[in-house]
């Protein structure tokens, strides 16, 4: 009897330790389970690869098409595509969609994401869930960065030569935007110029080229070397500077016209090519292809707009109250939007060449006036714009020393043009 008390005793211990094992193993559980809850934090199917689409679908914007019609194809009804069209309204407006452009459905375990995109830069992006709803919100586009540097001598012209190492015309179109106020494209090259340029180019995720822009660059042009960084001061202006911190943009450009060559100088007896006598010529003539844009030398404010006895087509724009004015003449057209009181800035396009007023062929008449006497445009000297601040140099010297120590570096693989 003793014995079969002893056994009893000992199987109610034994239950009541596994009874007490259990419980702790249902505590630890359920404690492991709240603390993943509670750190579980949601993150855009779009942005995780922890996420994978069960199914995507594309839908590539014909003309005609309407954001309802095609988010209708995506497989939304109409009231949900009106629902989708509503909650997008207040970060983007979905009447403003282009044909070419791609309309993207994902749809997840416990979500659904719709993606527009918007232009080469930024994207829609649409998120539903069963807690949540719809959510939308305007981002940038993932993007994928690659610098190169492109470096040639001057045989043939810029363009020709620029190409062979490897720079488009569009980039070569920067970089005489760039250096615009010291080098006069039209007539300061010479043969055995050199140029280094390190730029960079932007990659959407189809692979797609969406963007291009010089970091930094060096020209020598007449055994004079001019360099430029690109860099963004703390106003948030991007501007290009020497080495030195110089701003590399100046009160007036040197040359109103990229494309052209000098045919007249400035000159105090030229025979008229059409009336045939001697007079001065009081600007300088640059010929080049009927339509080519002229443009405004620097800011200020178009004083005259109107035909103009033997100028044909004229435009006069008074600059720093009234010290400086320029003249433009022979045009075949004015520039958009321009008219007489309007102010133009710097660049802006004013206006094309032409052959208008007494003119044997297209060119530009262009002249430069201080306090209202014609001096010769290739002798004014132009101030250069506001360099960097003190403070802001040191940044910007461990950005320009990183940018050209890059440009070294590849130039030593970069093939010459």
């Amino acid at each position: 009897m003793a014995t079969l008390t002893k056994l009893a005793t000992y199987l109610s211990l034994f239950l009541t330790l596994i009874f007490l094992v259990l419980i702790s193993v249902a505590d630890g559980n359920a404690q492991q389970s709240s603390d993943i809850v509670q750190h579980e934090e949601w993150i855009s199917p779009l942005a995780s690869e922890q996420h994978i689409a069960l199914k995507t679908r594309t839908e590539t914007l014909q003309s005609g098409d309407t954001a309802g019609v095609v988010l209708q194809r995506l497989g939304f009804s109409n009231t949900e595509a009106a629902n989708i069209i509503a909650v997008a309204k207040p970060v983007y407006a979905l009447s403003n969609i282009y044909a070419g452009n791609k309309i993207v459905r994902q749809d997840f375990e416990d979500a659904i994401a719709v993606t527009y995109h918007i232009d080469s830069t930024d994207e829609l992006h649409l998120m539903f869930t069963e807690k949540d709803g719809w959510h939308a919100e305007v981002v940038p586009r993932e993007m994928h960065m690659r610098t190169s540097v492109a470096r040639g001598t001057i045989e043939d012209n810029l363009f020709y030569d620029a190409a062979k190492a490897g720079l488009e015309d569009n980039l070569t179109i920067q970089l005489m935007d760039m250096f615009a106020w010291d080098i006069d494209f039209a007539r300061d090259l010479r043969k055995g110029d050199s140029f280094k340029v390190l730029f960079e180019e932007a990659f959407d995720d189809e692979g797609k080229r969406v963007g291009y822009k010089i970091l930094a660059a060096q020209f020598k042009n007449r055994g004079q070397l001019f360099t430029g960084i690109r860099y963004e001061n703390k106003k948030g202006d991007i501007e290009y500077y020497s080495e030195e911190g110089k701003n590399l943009r100046k009160t007036y450009l040197k040359s109103p016209v990229k494309f052209s060559r000098i045919s007249s100088n400035f000159s105090d007896s030229r025979k008229h090519p059409v009336l045939g006598y001697t007079r001065a010529h009081r600007g300088i003539d640059y010929a080049a292809k009927s339509g080519t844009p002229i443009r405004a030398i620097g800011d200020g404010r178009i004083s005259y707009l109107g035909w103009k006895s033997g100028y044909g087509r004229f435009i006069e724009i008074r600059h720093n109250n009234g010290t400086h004015s320029t003249a433009y003449a022979h045009m075949r057209a004015y520039g958009k939007g321009v008219s007489k009181g309007s102010y133009v800035k710097q660049g802006q396009i004013i206006g094309y060449v032409g052959m208008s007023g007494l003119a044997t062929g297209p060119h530009l008449h262009f002249e430069f006036r201080t306090r209202g006497v014609a001096v010769n445009p290739l002798s004014v000297k132009h101030k250069p714009a506001d360099p960097l601040p003190d403070q802001e140099m040191s940044a910007f010297r461990v950005k320009a020393n990183s940018l050209l120590r890059e440009i070294e570096f590849q130039s030593k693989t970069a093939k010459w043009g």
